[in-house]
Parts: structure tokens; sequence; C-alpha cells
């Protein structure tokens, strides 16, 4: 092989690179950075070089400048390395400025779009849900909701979607101060009942609320989470019952369901691991 030949090999990667608007050492920079926040406990140089695919010289240059800037650190005692505190400040600007109105508003106007229906969003507040922010449908024939507006949570799309992130214990705390009021003929009201509802709910990924809160209103509903699983809102879909039928009720949660998660992901949220791979077996 020629010398010309070897280097238009070598210029190759880093020319795609620059085609792609990309700076190949701060790509590679946050391969390894990336790699290092998958890992708990930290990881060593090797491991890094082959999740990577970089020489270890070369993964240990870009190494060496993170750690630098404070990106990553090095325990010399065990030859680890792990997420530094410039990466902790950078990601905690992240989640200081993130507002979930905001990065919730495309995917609801989105979703309104592709369901015809209209989309709701919601917190939990002092054992109840609260309405934030709604995108309406253009039927002539729609769901309103006021904003600012409380709903109970054992009877609520939102509700629902709400109690079902939350730990057992807390759940339990609510329900007890709430209690289980009956407000249409269809709502659940025995706490076995509503357990069972609240774990079929999990296995699809979203809730139901079938007339529970409303005569004549349908909603389904999933979970916004944040970094550690946990919920910071839900969404949900809602119309009559007289057009969302049965067969619709699963075609719009699937749909709900897919706009959380990516709400989810641009919130910088995650799904719990076991929770994850129990809906995505349930697909």
């Amino acid at each position: 092989m020629t010398e010309a030949k070897v280097a238009t090999i070598r210029r190759r990667p880093r020319a795609a690179a620059e085609r792609n608007g990309q700076v190949q050492s701060l790509t590679r920079a946050f391969s390894i950075l990336n790699a290092i926040a998958e890992a708990e406990g930290g990881v060593g140089l090797t491991e890094v070089a082959q999740q990577v695919g970089l020489p270890p010289s070369t993964t240990h240059r870009l190494l060496t400048t993170l750690q630098q800037e404070q990106f990553v650190r090095f325990d010399s005692e065990r030859a680890l390395w792990s997420v530094g505190v410039q990466s902790f400040i950078v990601g905690n600007a992240f989640l200081r400025d993130r507002r979930l109105v905001q990065t919730a508003r495309p995917h609801m106007r989105a979703l309104m779009e592709e369901s015809g229906e209209t989309v709701n969003l919601a917190v939990e507040d002092d054992g109840q849900a609260i309405f934030l922010y709604q995108v309406e449908c253009r039927q002539m024939m729609r769901a309103l909701t006021t904003l600012g507006s409380r709903v109970p949570l054992h009877c609520s799309g939102v509700g629902k979607a709400l109690l079902m992130a939350m730990s057992e214990a807390r759940r339990a705390k609510i329900l007890h101060r709430h209690g289980l009021a009956r407000l249409t003929a269809k709502t659940i009201v025995r706490p076995a009942d509503l357990k069972a509802d609240l774990e079929a709910s999990c296995r699809r990924g979203y809730a139901q609320d079938d007339e529970e809160h409303a005569v004549g209103l349908r909603c389904v509903a999933a979970t916004i989470l944040d970094e550690l699983g946990e919920a910071v809102g839900a969404i949900s879909v809602s119309g009559p019952a007289a057009r969302i039928t049965d067969d619709r009720m699963a075609m719009l949660g699937a749909m709900v369901r897919r706009s959380a998660e990516a709400i989810t992901r641009d919130y910088g949220g995650q799904r719990p691991r076991q929770a994850a791979a129990a809906t995505d077996k349930e697909r």
C-alpha cells in the first residue's frame, strides 16, 4: 500500500466528522464521558477504550484532558475513572433550568394532532392532581379542563398515572388521607380493586379512567419521570365516551405512553429498569 493511500485512509474519519459538522476530538471525549457515566463504581482505562472503540493511548489522552477540566476523576488506588464534579455542575444547571410545561408542550401538540383528542398535563400536589397545561382538540364536542383545577388521584387518568409510579407507602398514605370517594357509578372505591387496577396500568404502561371521574368522559394517561425514575407529572388524552371506544382506548393508550416516554427523555428522566423491562415485555 502506498503512503498516499495510507494518508487518504487516515483522513477519512476526520473528513466525515467535519462534513457532519462534528469535531472528532469532542465527539470522542463525549463518548468516553458517556461510557464512564454508565459504569457504576468507576471503570478502567482498557474497558473504556474497548467501549468507545479507541486505542488506549488516545483514550488516556482524552481522559487526561477531561480530568484537567474536572469532568472526570481518577482513583489511583483502584486505577478507575469516574465522573467528576464539573459534570455534576453542568448537569445540575440543566436540572435547574428545565421546565416541565415548556418541555411537554411540543409533544402535547403532536399528540393532539395524532389522537384528535384533548391533551392534558398534570402534577401531584398535596395528594391531588392539579392541571398545568392543556392542548384542546378541534372536535365540536371535547373535554375541557380549567387550568389550576384539582381532581382526585384514585378516579382520574392523570391521578392513576401518578399513583402507579409511587411507592406503596406513599400511595397508602395519600389514599388514607383523601379516601376513595365515589363520583360516578364506575368509580373504584375498594382499595383492593384500585391496587389491581394500578398493577394492570403498570403492565401496559398507561392508566385508564373509564367514566370514573365524570359520566360520559374517558381518559388514558401515562407518567412523566425524572432522572431518579420518580413521577414529576402525567400526560393524558381525554374525550367523550361515545368517541373513545374500547378499541380506540388501547390505541390512544399506546400513543400517550410513547408521548410520556419522549417527554421523560427530553426532561432528562428515565424509567426504572424493572418497570421498563416489564412494560417492554408486555409490548
